[in-house]
């Protein structure tokens, strides 16, 4: 069966809470609790991830194609074996990158209309 090459420009703009959640799966894998903590720390808790938001999200990016489960498991003795870990398909990658694109097109015309001054 052949698979069908998705256009990453179909599923934009994301919602904040996907665009944090693929951020937050780009450098590794996560749990949705390693997810929640990491965003908050990011954003320095200017977002905050409630369970109901961001599992439905992960339940819409498992069916887009955009994350996997992973069957890989940290130390056992460090972890909950309960735990369902995270990772970015190549797809989900492709997305994140889109989106990221997108987003610094409109920063650079908020520059060019001066709302936004030398330090951002």
């Amino acid at each position: 069966m052949r698979r069908i090459r998705r256009d990453p420009q179909e599923l934009l703009p994301l919602t904040p809470a996907v665009f944090h959640i693929l951020l937050a799966l780009a450098d590794r894998e996560r749990h949705g609790y390693g997810i929640m903590q990491e965003v908050a720390e990011r954003t320095e808790g200017k977002v905050k991830l409630g369970p109901g938001t961001l599992y439905g999200s992960i339940q819409r990016m498992l069916g887009e194609g955009l994350i996997q489960e992973s069957d890989e498991r940290p130390d056992p003795e460090l972890d909950d074996e309960h735990r369902r870990y995270y990772r970015l398909t190549e797809f989900g990658r492709r997305v994140a990158e889109a989106e990221a694109q997108r987003l610094a097109e409109l920063l650079g015309v908020a520059r060019a209309k001066r709302l936004l001054h030398g330090h951002i």
